[in-house]
């Protein structure tokens, strides 16, 4: 990239930076706190990539992910998942309809034909449903009976799911954990937050979330965080993260050789230099620093990488074992040429 080049995408950013920053005032309209959280859906958002939040009922998972639909000029449709929902629920299914020459086929498209698509406690659904929603994430489109239908573009699946150990939850499928490009565990919220949340929902306010972004911004700022800079020793430091999440491989410390079953997938490399590219536009910026990756790595990462028997009974955390990685991976190395 030339020294124009450069100039003109930091000149973008600001615009980048100001359209991210009336979408979360929207947000937070509606979200007491969790400002991590709404920095990492929104991250999902100008990457292009889905978002899974976690959390126990209650924390405002759903409402973060229905008022981010409501500051957006998008189609949004809102998927209960429960045990008894079927694939065609979700995908659309095709009927036999009366016609002016007789009867035909005729395809009617479910919930997931939409731009914002709330899948709610997907973890409630059995796996047979859950892989319903992989070829949407994946490719953009959906197929049933033989004929793809291709989705509207800009398309984000928002989930939200359970803790595991909720009664009446089945585990995500790891293909379709490693089609998410964050996971974000949502907290509780503190005691100043509580109160602002009791003062918000019980004295009778309105409050009203104005749509600041339409699809066509949306898609710029998708290609203007790709036109962002990353020096090849940046990028190397993203690609040995990931491969210092392989037990047994060269990189990987003893921490993971011993508690991780496997680790992360090349998809994790390319979630880590497109949300330091996210960061560094917010800082107005044309290239990509080692912060901006260190910043993004756990929920880039953590559901990506499965622990094995002894880190379970161990009780480790994935998160526990990529800040070991993040500590202990040298930043400065010599790069190997092919």
């Amino acid at each position: 990239m030339t020294a124009t080049e450069l100039a003109q995408v930091e000149e973008a950013a600001r615009k980048f930076k100001d359209d991210y920053n009336r979408t979360k005032t929207e947000i937070q309209k509606m979200v007491v706190g969790h400002e991590e959280i709404v920095d990492g859906v929104l991250t999902c958002l100008f990457a292009g990539g889905h978002a899974l939040l976690e959390g126990v009922p209650g924390l405002g998972k759903t409402l973060l992910i229905r008022s981010l639909s409501e500051a957006l000029h998008l189609g949004f449709s809102r998927i209960q998942f429960t045990p008894d929902l079927m694939p065609a629920d979700v995908t659309g299914t095709t009927i036999v309809v009366d016609a002016e020459h007789g009867r035909e086929f005729q395809f009617r498209k479910g919930p997931l034909f939409a731009q914002i698509v709330l899948a709610d406690e997907i973890n409630r659904a059995t796996p047979k449903t859950q892989s319903a929603m992989l070829e949407a994430m994946q490719e953009r489109s959906v197929t049933v009976g033989g004929e793809t239908h291709v989705l509207d573009r800009p398309f984000f699946v928002m989930a939200t799911q359970n803790p595991i150990e909720q009664e009446g939850t089945y585990p995500l499928p790891e293909a379709q954990l490693d089609r998410f490009f964050f996971k974000l565990l949502v907290g509780y919220s503190s005691r100043g937050e509580l109160a602002e949340i009791l003062n918000r929902t019980t004295t009778g306010a309105t409050i009203d979330v104005q749509p600041v972004l339409d699809g066509p911004a949306i898609l710029a700022h998708q290609d203007l965080v790709r036109r962002v800079v990353i020096a090849p020793h940046i990028q190397d430091y993203a690609v040995r993260l990931v491969l210092a999440t392989h037990p047994g491989g060269d990189l990987a410390p003893p921490i993971v050789n011993q508690f991780l079953r496997f680790g992360a997938s090349p998809r994790a490399a390319q979630t880590l230099v497109l949300a330091g590219k996210v960061r560094a536009l917010l800082d107005e910026r044309g290239n990509v620093s080692i912060d901006d990756i260190r910043g993004v790595m756990l929920p880039a990462m953590r559901h990506r990488c499965l622990l094995n028997f002894e880190g379970e009974a161990e009780g480790k955390t994935t998160d526990e074992i990529l800040q070991n990685v993040v500590d202990t991976l040298p930043v400065d190395v010599q790069m190997q040429t092919a």
